[in-house]
């Protein structure tokens, strides 16, 4: 299914368009300040939150299913092939039904929180080139 794109190749012709609005309830931008391209996020789903992840869209539970392991933001949205902001909406959905948990990657996380060491910007930098 093609879920965004501005133009039309012939190839996807017969692909349906959904429409990021429509995956995200009408939402524009993530309610959570706390997810960049570089979080970390984690499925965390107990027997309990699996009933409550059965009514959400297809996407949360390809992300659920994605997040077995942890995963940087850019590379959950580039698996889905959507925005990075409809993506961390639906990443915040989860986080907020106890579905999924995010933290920041440890070099910065142990730096304090201070400014990513420069081989963590080169790591996203060469990740976001394969993308």
């Amino acid at each position: 299914m093609k879920h965004w794109a501005e133009g039309s190749d012939d190839d996807d012709a017969d692909e349906p368009l959904v429409r990021p609005y429509t995956i995200t309830g009408g939402r524009t931008s993530p309610e959570r300040d706390d997810l960049t391209l570089i979080t970390l996020v984690t499925s965390q789903v107990t027997p309990q939150a699996r009933q409550g992840l059965r009514r959400m869209q297809p996407e949360h539970r390809t992300i659920v299913a994605l997040c077995e392991r942890p995963l940087a933001v850019a590379e959950v949205a580039a698996a889905l092939n959507l925005p990075v902001s409809v993506t961390k909406i639906l990443i915040g959905d989860l986080i907020e039904a106890e579905l999924m948990r995010s933290r920041p990657p440890l070099a910065f996380a142990q730096a304090g929180g201070s400014r990513p060491g420069m081989s963590i910007l080169e790591a996203v930098r060469d990740g976001l080139r394969k993308l």
